[in-house]
């Protein structure tokens, strides 16, 4: 039976060799290409561009310490959920911190970029809108495109100091009836700017007033260089049941490599992020669930966290007069306008080759936003203390000669 001509047999035909739409535009070159020039140029090469650290993690921590015991069980499946050893340090860990998590609505994920995945997938449709407040993390974008869902791009936190800037309002602007979720990351990559508690309580009421959901990184969340570290805003009263909260141990405790994070949130929301995880990961690896339960609980951890605060904030500041821009408040990075940087009719990105011809590598500010083509991201905790004064006076040469 032909049913037209075979145009019945035509619609039933699989789609491959087509890809799914949710795949395109996405890629693994996510950060810069500029790598390739400096390491052609024959100088010293300064990789500035990719968020970590140069220091090791909390030596009880490490892989070393970890390999000098004997484990029962180190080499089989962790606990969907996470290790019993983990869910505790970080129960007491939250407590510590003055906002008690149910350990029922903690879930363990390989790493944060896995944590936010499973998170938008929980919360997201097709069609949904999440408000990017840019500039952000370079992976948020891909990850809520890959749900089928909308990133809105909000440019904030370069705006926050500009005289008669109205957060809620720029809010209001950008909202639609499709519009399910704001994703934050404050301490903030990669400006570094924190939240003040006016600013915290504006988002709180404009997510309450619209029944949002808050999608809340707080991957910096220890790097606050201000005493006291200002209030999380996962923390926030009119946000407890509307949070979904990321944390990772990879820039609190140089444990980046190891790929531990957790989730928290209400129940209803956590059920939905733990039957996800089951199918996406099954469980975090186990033998660094035990190193980050050291981290969370030890004392060496904690002495850890202070004395790589106290050297990022030398970096900070180090990094900050070399560019001539003030020192950030938070985080492992100085993001910076370039057009007063340019020459002639140079474009941005030929900074950037420029710059990267000497050694040292940034990130095209473009990653974080659209808006911020002519800007650069620096990270200044990837390479030791003496590296980065080198790389800060070469930038300054190319930059300022």
């Amino acid at each position: 039976m032909q049913h037209g001509g075979g145009l019945y047999w035509a619609a039933q035909m699989p789609r491959y060799p087509r890809f799914s739409q949710a795949s395109e535009g996405l890629s693994a070159q996510v950060y810069t290409s500029l790598l390739g020039l400096a390491q052609a140029s024959g100088n010293e090469v300064f990789p500035l561009n990719v968020g970590d650290t140069h220091l090791e993690p909390p030596e009880s921590a490490s892989v070393t310490a970890l390999s000098k015991h004997r484990f029962d069980g180190m080499h089989r499946y962790a606990d969907v959920r996470g290790e019993p050893v983990l869910l505790d340090a970080i129960v007491g860990d939250l407590a510590r911190r003055g906002r008690p998590v149910a350990c029922e609505n903690i879930q363990v994920t390989p790493g944060g970029t896995s944590g936010l995945d499973l998170a938008c997938r929980a919360l997201l449709a097709p069609g949904d809108e999440v408000l990017l407040l840019a500039p952000y993390w370079p992976l948020i974008r891909g990850i809520i495109s890959a749900c089928g869902a909308l990133a809105v791009e909000v440019p904030l936190y370069t705006e926050l100091d500009k005289p008669g800037f109205d957060l809620r309002a720029t809010l209001e602007r950008a909202l639609t009836r499709r519009t399910t979720a704001i994703y934050v990351n404050s301490p903030n990559n990669p400006t570094g700017v924190v939240l003040s508690e006016r600013q915290v309580d504006e988002l709180a009421a404009f997510a309450a007033a619209h029944d949002l959901w808050l999608l809340c990184d707080e991957a910096y969340e220890r790097l606050s260089y201000r005493d006291p570290a200002p209030r999380a805003v996962w923390m926030h009263p009119l946000l407890r049941d509307r949070s979904v909260v990321l944390h990772t141990l990879s820039k609190s405790y140089g444990l980046s490599g190891a790929r531990v994070a957790y989730l928290h949130a209400a129940e209803a929301a956590l059920g939905r992020i733990a039957g996800l995880s089951t199918f996406a990961t099954y469980c975090a690896a186990r033998p660094m669930q035990v190193a980050g339960a050291r981290a969370l609980a030890s004392e060496d951890g904690e002495s850890w966290v202070a004395a790589a605060r106290k050297q990022y904030e030398s970096a900070a500041k180090m990094t900050a007069e070399a560019l001539r821009m003030a020192p950030p408040a938070s985080g492992t990075f100085v993001f910076f306008d370039t057009r007063p940087l340019l020459r002639g009719g140079e474009r941005p990105h030929a900074l950037l080759e420029r710059v990267a011809h000497s050694g040292v590598v940034l990130t095209p500010g473009s990653v974080a936003g659209r808006d911020y083509g002519d800007w650069a991201r620096l990270c200044f905790t990837a390479v030791p203390l003496p590296r980065l004064e080198r790389a800060l006076a070469t930038l300054e040469r190319v930059l300022y000669a």
